[in-house]
């Protein structure tokens, strides 16, 4: 806060004059012959000067508390992990493949909980797989469904596994290929549909078949990674195929209210 200076009061020099007194008449008086004075030498004693001690600087030598990395196995797994330091191995034509975490987990829920047979088929050094299989979708027999029970249709299903990123994909497809007149209303029906799915989405994949010609399927895609989960991986890849199917068979329904759509379903 700026605060206004009084102003100080300057002071008047003022002279003084003073009278020069009456001048007294002066005595003229002998000089004296002034004895030389001997010079007297003061010896002055030189003490050396004391350097201050130097203080020698005493550097605190502090420990840094580095907080200790947890263990990880060969594959990055910490030690609270559920598969951590374990090793698996699947027997082959070509000998024994390695099966890494995320394979193995597909592994056991496809085999071990379901209890089909070993169908996935692992890259050269183990760092993806790939499961493929079919299943039928039907739809419900209250009325207020577009497809009904004897409404059946053949999905294809491929489940892929990528061990560095940890994650595991589902992609589920209707084995039709689209009409070309069929894909800007299935367009549109993808674009209402697909804020209303709560987990994955669907889409249009476009590829070439083996005469080379452009080809269109609908399919689901979602998607999860395994990445942190210390436990219950197998878990989370049943839950994802359950909900997937789930979510698919939603979005199939509610697309055969367009009578053109339903009728390129179910054929």
């Amino acid at each position: 806060m700026a605060t206004k200076k009084s102003s100080a009061k300057k002071k008047v020099a003022t002279k003084v004059v003073k009278k020069a007194p009456a001048k007294k008449p002066v005595k003229k008086v002998a000089a004296k012959k002034m004895a030389s004075k001997k010079t007297v030498k003061k010896v002055v004693k030189k003490t050396a000067a004391k350097k201050p001690a130097v203080k020698k600087s005493v550097k605190k030598t502090t420990k840094k508390v580095s907080a200790k990395s947890p263990k990880v196995d060969q594959y990055g797994l910490e030690q609270d992990d559920e598969f951590y330091g374990l090793y698996f191995a699947k027997s082959t034509n070509k000998g024994l493949v390695e099966v890494k975490p995320c394979t193995f987990s597909l592994m056991y829920w496809w085999k071990g909980l379901l209890g089909y047979p070993d169908m996935i088929e692992i890259s050269k050094g183990s760092n993806t797989a790939m499961l493929q299989f079919e299943s039928t979708f039907g739809g419900g027999d209250s009325g207020e469904t577009e497809l009904t029970e004897q409404d059946v249709l053949d999905i294809d299903h491929i489940i892929e596994v990528d061990e560095e990123e940890m994650l595991i994909s589902l992609y589920s497809y209707v084995p039709i290929s689209v009409p070309d007149n069929l894909i800007g209303v299935l367009g549109l029906a993808i674009l209402n549909i697909n804020p209303e799915t709560r987990y994955g989405c669907l889409e249009i994949c476009t590829t070439e078949n083996e005469e080379g010609e452009t080809e269109h399927f609908l399919r689901y895609r979602a998607a999860t990674y395994l990445r942190g989960i210390k436990s219950g991986k197998v878990e989370a890849i049943e839950s994802m195929v359950t909900n997937g199917s789930e979510f698919f068979g939603l979005a199939l329904d509610a697309m055969c209210v367009n009578k053109s759509i339903k009728k390129w379903l179910l054929s």
